[in-house]
């Protein structure tokens, strides 16, 4: 089954800075939004971020917006998540989704919006 890969995850002190990457083997992901969420010990999946095949359009759940910046590179078949300023209310799990389309859904949207996941990527950050 196709999957997507994040990596850049890892271990930080408050303040610090983590950029994590999505990579699609055996996809082409500029023709698909691709959304970042995570998961923290506890608590459900939720969606931290979105941006569209163009880069257009992108959203941000309340909690990192001003901190984490989504981009993407076509060319390099990559998306990013720039995660600054992070805060121990920031370790989680971090998972990066596909939707084969090129609009990101609704914010608040389901994660049945996204067809394919990557394995997730720890980061953790420490007081």
């Amino acid at each position: 089954q196709l999957q997507l890969v994040e990596s850049g995850g890892g271990s930080v002190q408050f303040g610090g800075s983590l950029r994590l990457s999505c990579y699609g083997p055996g996809f082409t992901l500029a023709y698909w939004a691709i959304g970042w969420f995570r998961q923290a010990p506890g608590k459900e999946r939720e969606v931290v971020s979105c941006i569209s095949s163009s880069s257009d359009n992108t959203y941000y759940t309340d909690s990192v917006k001003g901190r984490f910046t989504i981009s993407r590179d076509n060319a390099k078949n990559t998306v990013y998540l720039q995660m600054n300023s992070l805060k121990p209310e920031d370790t989680a799990v971090y998972y990066c989704a596909a939707r084969t389309r090129n609009s990101c859904p609704r914010m608040g949207a389901g994660e049945y919006e996204y067809g394919y996941w990557g394995q997730g990527t720890q980061v953790t950050v420490s007081s």
